[in-house]
C-alpha cells in the first residue's frame, strides 16, 4: 500500500490496529483522505509529525484513538496547509485547544468533542476564515463565550459553506457521515462545558448558523433578543444553564426551527401560545418552575380561554345559589333545582365543546373521554364508533414513542385501533392563531375531497381545546425517506419504474385538488415528505387539507406564507400570495428529486440548491450528468431526461410559463416504464440536438 504513490483515500476505521503509525504512510504524497477512527493507536505527537509528509491531506480523522494522552501544545504544521477537516474527538485528551490549529488556513471543520480539554476558547479562533463547523462539546472548558467566536466569517455569512472532501465509497460504517458533505451544516456546538457569563448579544451576527448548542454550561442572564436574527437556525439548545427572564416572543420568527430546548433554567412568564414555539413538546420547557403554558402542568392564568372563564363563572353561580339555599328558603332552592335540570338537559355536543380540559393528556382520567366520539364527515358513511379513550389507549396517552412526524400545525402519532387497523392521528396545536378556522377549513376540505391518490381521511375528534384528525396509516412512510434517508447498502432501492409510478400517482392527486374538487385547493406545501407511500408504493398526497381553500371566483388566496425551504416558489418572496402555479413549482422540485436523487437544499458546503444546479447543468448541455448516478446505465435515461425537461418547465422563474397540472399528468402518463428499456427512444434536448439512445446493460 505504501508504494501506491497515486492513492488518494484510505479508510482504516473500526479495526483493531494498535501501536504507532508507520512512517511509510508519509510516502503517499497524493493522499487526500485518511480515516483511522476507532482503533487503538498511540503517540499522537509522532502521528501528526509523520502525516505532515502527506502534503495533499484535506481530511484527517483520528478520533477514538490516543486514549488519555495529552494534546500536543506545539507542533510543526508545515504540510497541513491543505487540511480542511480535522477530527480528534472521543480520545479523552487532556490539555488545551492548541495554538497550532490557528496555522491551518484552510480548516473548515474541527471536531474536538468528548475529551478533557481545559482552559478557554482562544481568541485566535476568529482567524480561521473558513471554519464553519466547530464541535467542542463535552470537555472541561471554562471562561466566557469569547467575542472572537462572534466574528467568525463563515458563520456570519449566510452563503453556502465551502465543499469538503467526499470519499466515493459507501458502507454501513457509523463514521460514514464524515464522507457525506450533506451531513454538515454550519454548526457551533459548545455544550457540556463550564462556560460562564451571558450569551453575547453579538451572537445575532452569526446569520449562517443552522445549529447552536450552548447546553449544560453555567451561563446566566437572559436569552438575548439577537438570537431571533438567526433565521437559518434549525436547532437551538440552551438547556441546563441559569438563564432568567422571559422567552423572547420573536423566537417564533425562526420558521425553520425543528429542535428546541430551554429546559432546566430559571425562565419565567408564559410560553408563546401561537407560532413555532407552541409546536414543541413539554420536555423542551421542563425544569423552569416559573414558566407556564398550555403544554406544562403550570398553566398561565392570563392564558385562560373565554370558555374556561365561563365555566368558572358558572361554578361561582352554582356556589352562590347553594349559599342562598343554605340561608334562604324554598324560592332559592327552586331556582337551583331548575338550574340543575337545565344543565342536565344540555346536549352532548354542547358538553363536548364546553369541556374544561386544557390538555388532551389530562382527559385519560376524565370520564367524558368515553363519550367524545370520533366524528365522520357527512357523506363518508358509517364507521365503527370510536371514542377519545380508544385513541388514548392506542397511542399510550399520546406517548412520544408513537410520534411519526411533526410540523408547524402539530405532531402526528401512529395508532393501532381495537379492530387491528392502523391510523395516523394528527394532533393539532389548538392554541395557534386562527386554529378554529384552520380546523374547520380542513374538515370541510377533507369531507369533499376523495381521490385514489389523496391520503384517506377517517374522521376527527374535538375534546375541549384539542383537535384530532385521523388518517389512514401509510406503511412505507414518505418519498423523502426513501430518496434521502436510506444510506445503508442493505436498504431497498427505488428503481426508475417505481419512481415514475410515484410521480404519476402524486401528479394525479395534485390534479384532483387543483381541478377536481370544489372549491379548488392550493396545497401550499408540496414536498417529498408530503407524498406518502402505502405497502404497494402507491403515492398519496398528504396535508392538502391544511391549506386555505380557493373559491371559484378567486384566482389566489392571500394568507400567511406556508412552505418548506427549497420548495418555495421565488415569487412568494414578493408578496403573501399562494397560487396553483406556486404548487407547480414545488411539484417540479419533487420531480427533480426523483430524477437526480438529490435534496432540494444541500446543507453541505458549497453545494447549490437543486433548482439552480439543474438549470446551470442544462445550460451547459450536461443533462445526463444531472441524472441520479445510481440509475445511470439502467436503460431508462431517455425517460428520465423527459421527466427532467417537464420538471424544468415547472420550476421556471416565470409562473406564467409553468404548465398546469393536467398537462403534467398527461405527459407523465405517456411514459411507460415497462417499455423504457427496449427499442430506440429519441428525445429532443438542448438546442434541438438529439440525445444518443443508450442500450440497456446486459
Amino acid at each position: 500500500m505504501y508504494s501506491c504513490s497515486r492513492l488518494t483515500a484510505i479508510r482504516l476505521s473500526s479495526n483493531n490496529f494498535h501501536g504507532q503509525l508507520s512512517e511509510r504512510i508519509g510516502n503517499l504524497k497524493s493522499l487526500a483522505f485518511l480515516s483511522l477512527v476507532n482503533n487503538s493507536l498511540t503517540n499522537i505527537t509522532r502521528t501528526l509529525q509523520i502525516l505532515r509528509s502527506s502534503r495533499s491531506l484535506t481530511t484527517l480523522l483520528l478520533g477514538f484513538n490516543f486514549m488519555h494522552e495529552t494534546m500536543p501544545e506545539d507542533i510543526n504544521t508545515d504540510g497541513f496547509g491543505s487540511l480542511q477537516v480535522f477530527s480528534m474527538n472521543d480520545c479523552s485528551l487532556s490539555g488545551t485547544i492548541p495554538h497550532w490549529l490557528s496555522k491551518l488556513p484552510n480548516l473548515e471543520m474541527l471536531f474536538l468533542h468528548n475529551n478533557h480539554l481545559t482552559g478557554s476558547i482562544p481568541d485566535w479562533i476568529s482567524s480561521l476564515n473558513l471554519l464553519f463547523y466547530l464541535d467542542i462539546t463535552n470537555n472541561s472548558l471554562t471562561g466566557e463565550i469569547p467575542s472572537a467566536l462572534m466574528e467568525m466569517p463563515m458563520l456570519k455569512s449566510d452563503k453556502t459553506a465551502p465543499k469538503v472532501f467526499e470519499l466515493p465509497v459507501y458502507n454501513k460504517s457509523p463514521f460514514m457521515q464524515y464522507r457525506m458533505p450533506s451531513a454538515f451544516p454550519k454548526v457551533l456546538n459548545l455544550g457540556m462545558n463550564n462556560f460562564t457569563g451571558v450569551i453575547p448579544e453579538k451572537i445575532g451576527q452569526l446569520k449562517g448558523l443552522v445549529s447552536l448548542n450552548l447546553s449544560s454550561n453555567q451561563l446566566s442572564g437572559e436569552i438575548p433578543e439577537a438570537i431571533c436574527n438567526l433565521t437559518n437556525l434549525q436547532a437551538l439548545d440552551l438547556s441546563g444553564n441559569h438563564l432568567i427572564g422571559t422567552i423572547p416572543a420573536a423566537l417564533n420568527n425562526l420558521h425553520f426551527l425543528s429542535k428546541f430546548n430551554i429546559s432546566n433554567n430559571d425562565l419565567e412568564g408564559s410560553i408563546p401560545a401561537v407560532g413555532q414555539l407552541s409546536t414543541f413538546p413539554n420536555s423542551s420547557f421542563d425544569g423552569n418552575p416559573k414558566l407556564c403554558g398550555h403544554m406544562l402542568v403550570n398553566h398561565c392564568g392570563s392564558a385562560e380561554t373565554p370558555l374556561i372563564t365561563q365555566r368558572r363563572k358558572k361554578k361561582k353561580s352554582v356556589f352562590a345559589l347553594a349559599f342562598g339555599v343554605f340561608f334562604g328558603g324554598v324560592a332559592i332552592l327552586f331556582l337551583l333545582a331548575r338550574l340543575l335540570v337545565l344543565l342536565k338537559g344540555t346536549s352532548f355536543m354542547k358538553k363536548r365543546q364546553n369541556n374544561n380540559s386544557d390538555d388532551i393528556e389530562a382527559t385519560s382520567s376524565n370520564l367524558n373521554s368515553e363519550y367524545s366520539l370520533v366524528m365522520v364527515p357527512r357523506g363518508k358513511g358509517e364507521q365503527n364508533k370510536l371514542t377519545l379513550t380508544d385513541l388514548l389507549k392506542a397511542t399510550k396517552n399520546f406517548d412520544k414513542d408513537h410520534i411519526i412526524g411533526c410540523g408547524g400545525y402539530g405532531l402526528v402519532y401512529k395508532a393501532e385501533l381495537p379492530d387491528g387497523s392502523k391510523v395516523a392521528i394528527k394532533k393539532l396545536n389548538s392554541e395557534m392563531c386562527l386554529m378554529e378556522r384552520e380546523f374547520s377549513a380542513e374538515v370541510d376540505a377533507l369531507s369533499t375531497a376523495e381521490h385514489d391518490n389523496l391520503v384517506p381521511f377517517w374522521g376527527y375528534c374535538i375534546q375541549g381545546d384539542s383537535r384530532l384528525l385521523i388518517y389512514s396509516y401509510m406503511e412505507n412512510g414518505s418519498l423523502d425517506d426513501w430518496l434521502h434517508n436510506r444510506d445503508n447498502d442493505d436498504s431497498p432501492f427505488l428503481d426508475w419504474p417505481m419512481r415514475l409510478k410515484i410521480a404519476q400517482g402524486a401528479s394525479q392527486g395534485l390534479s384532483y385538488i387543483h381541478d377536481g374538487c370544489k372549491p379548488h385547493i392550493v396545497h401550499r406545501d408540496i414536498k417529498s415528505s408530503n407524498i406518502l407511500l402505502d405497502k404497494d408504493f402507491k403515492a398519496y398526497v398528504a396535508d392538502f387539507g391544511l391549506s386555505r381553500l380557493i373559491f371559484q371566483n378567486r384566482t389566489h388566496v392571500t394568507t400567511e406564507l406556508v412552505g418548506t425551504l427549497g420548495y418555495i416558489p421565488p415569487e412568494y418572496g414578493q408578496g403573501w400570495v399562494a397560487t396553483l402555479r406556486g404548487d407547480m413549482y414545488s411539484f417540479g422540485v419533487v420531480l427533480l428529486e426523483l430524477v437526480t436523487g438529490r435534496r432540494p437544499v444541500q446543507i453541505c458546503p458549497r453545494s447549490k440548491e437543486l433548482v439552480k444546479w439543474v438549470q446551470e447543468m442544462r445550460s451547459k448541455g450536461k443533462q445526463i450528468e444531472v441524472l441520479d448516478p445510481t440509475l445511470r446505465g439502467t436503460g431508462y435515461e431517455e425517460q428520465m431526461l423527459k421527466v427532467l425537461e417537464v420538471a424544468s418547465q415547472c420550476v421556471d422563474h416565470n409562473p406564467g410559463v409553468r404548465p398546469a397540472i393536467q398537462e403534467v399528468v398527461s405527459f407523465l402518463n405517456t411514459i411507460d416504464a415497462d417499455r423504457g428499456s427496449r427499442g430506440r427512444v429519441w428525445l429532443s434536448v438542448l438546442r434541438g440536438r438529439e440525445a444518443t439512445p443508450r442500450r440497456r446493460r446486459s
